[in-house]
């Protein structure tokens, strides 16, 4: 992997592994204004995910926030102070384009969350596949009390977590919800003890690289897809998605992985 530079982001191996292990962490890096987003992160994000998306030895992908004080704030409103309604809208479109690479990312996404998670920082990690929160986490939709709403896909994916009713009441209501309530809704699929949260989702990450690349790939593609359209539909996506698996290499050595008793080699094809 060549080691990628950006001014508001790191990009490193997930702590503990080595870089053969495809398990990369992306790192929002403002903490002094509590990885708040502003324009050059979403550039930089734009640019880091087209990157990663075409590393083929990118296995999993986590996102998570520097310090521990937050995953991310959402959109730095101090630097929005002031746009035109032509830069607010440019500036959004960065940002449109960044939350759909994540949600549309070739690999398994997790969010690390720490700390605070508002506005585009809860959009973002509802973005992810799935969300492991530390149990001090706190999460929040707070942008109708700004005079707008959540752009970001938060009411999409809110509404699909948590149900239509309870997501409505969180977005009228803008208020602040806790670890423990979004995992006992459905939205946080994982809790961890304070400071763990990224270490739980590495724990995770190395049980998701003994699958095969490809079927990895696949089965959050029907997934993802499949889960949006009728049952019938998405069931053709599954077995179009397995028809492709049956002729790769990966499944031949599946198989006799299995029947020799001893771990796969994958080959990626």
């Amino acid at each position: 992997m060549a080691q990628m530079h950006h001014e508001t982001l790191l990009i490193h191996p997930a702590p503990g592994t080595a870089p053969e292990d495809g398990i990369r962490c992306l790192v929002l890096n403002r903490p002094e204004v509590m990885n708040a987003m502003n324009t050059q992160m979403f550039v930089d994000l734009r640019n880091a995910l087209h990157e990663l998306a075409f590393d083929d030895g990118l296995r999993v992908l986590i996102i998570t926030g520097a310090g521990e004080r937050a995953f991310s704030a959402g959109g730095d409103l101090k630097q929005r102070d002031g746009m035109t309604d032509g830069q607010w809208r440019r500036q959004h479109q960065l940002a449109e384009e960044v939350l759909l690479a994540v949600k549309d990312f070739p690999q398994p996404v997790i969010a690390a969350v720490e700390g605070h998670a508002h506005g585009g920082g809860c959009e973002l990690a509802l973005m992810c596949d799935y969300i492991v929160a530390s149990r001090a986490a706190v999460f929040s939709l707070p942008e109708l009390r700004r005079g707008i709403m959540p752009g970001g896909g938060g009411i999409q994916n809110l509404v699909r977590a948590v149900g239509a009713r309870r997501a409505k009441k969180l977005l009228f209501t803008a208020r602040r919800f806790s670890a423990e309530e979004a995992a006992e809704w459905g939205m946080v699929t994982d809790l961890a003890e304070p400071g763990t949260a990224l270490a739980a989702a590495v724990a995770d990450a190395r049980d998701i690289v003994l699958a095969a690349p490809m079927t990895t790939h696949y089965a959050k593609l029907a997934a993802s897809r499949g889960g949006e359209i009728d049952f019938h539909s998405g069931y053709m996506l599954d077995i179009a998605a397995y028809n492709v698996l049956v002729s790769s290499a990966d499944r031949l050595e599946g198989v006799k992985a299995f029947n020799e008793k001893r771990p796969p080699r994958w080959s990626g094809l």
